[in-house]
């Protein structure tokens, strides 16, 4: 029987590379989305046409959408990938309640919706994986990005948290928390900021959305049956 993985924040550049890094014939993906679903059909084009099971449309920030979600798949879920995400920059005292809400509820609330709505099922069949794309600034923090690291932070404490309600039942749960990786969003960074942040990289350059995958593909897959409740930092050896 093939695993199910459903991706939340399916277009991003890091879920398309975690993805390709994941197809295999045992397993089938529910990828959801919420505008661009160009890139979702790219990824769809790349892969056999059974590996691609539903694509779900849904804002994040709305949680009659989230529900809506929810209750469109059909299907038993062996993994979640939560790899939803939207970056801000702003000092703490320029932020808004409006934002602060927003960045909550893509990643935090909306991740403890979906996982509350799934875990159950892996709880029935004694296994699942989940595993949540954090970022290296929820461990660190970062100046002009509070509310965003907070967000991130709270992805991180509830991983650890919820790792030790679902071990027993054989529920694998990780995070990975990147530090600067060359995808679309990064590209926004003005380049002397990001030639700065890699002059501190022991290794000196930006991850590859690759490094990425390759890391999630192996929090997938047997050869990491032991590892649970840990955030893996990929960032170059910061």
């Amino acid at each position: 029987m093939r695993e199910t993985v459903l991706v939340i924040g399916a277009s991003s550049d890091l879920a398309q590379e975690a993805i390709h890094s994941l197809a295999h014939p045992s397993r089938q993906f529910i990828l959801h989305y919420h505008e661009n679903n160009e890139a979702i059909e790219k990824t769809m084009s790349l892969l056999d046409e059974d590996q691609v099971i539903m694509s779900v449309q849904a804002n994040l920030t709305d949680e009659t959408e989230i529900h809506q979600l929810i209750e469109s798949i059909p299907f038993q879920i062996y993994g979640i990938l939560f790899a939803q995400g939207r970056s801000y920059h702003e000092l703490l005292t320029e932020s808004s309640a409006e934002k602060m809400d927003e960045q909550y509820k893509i990643h935090v609330k909306s991740t403890m919706l979906i996982a509350k709505a799934f875990i159950p099922q892996m709880i029935a069949r004694k296994e699942g994986n989940i595993v949540v794309i954090s970022s290296i600034w929820g461990e660190l923090g970062a100046s002009n990005e509070s509310v965003y690291a907070a967000m991130k932070g709270a992805q991180i404490a509830w991983m650890k948290s919820i790792a030790k309600e679902v071990g027993p039942s054989k529920i694998r749960v990780n995070a990975v928390t990147p530090g600067l990786i060359d995808t679309k969003m990064n590209k926004l960074i003005p380049v002397e900021d990001q030639e700065e942040w890699t002059n501190q990289v022991p290794l000196q350059r930006a991850g590859q959305p690759k490094d990425v995958a390759n890391l999630i593909r192996f929090l997938f897959s047997s050869e990491s049956k032991y590892v649970h409740g840990q955030v893996l930092r990929l960032s170059g050896g910061l």
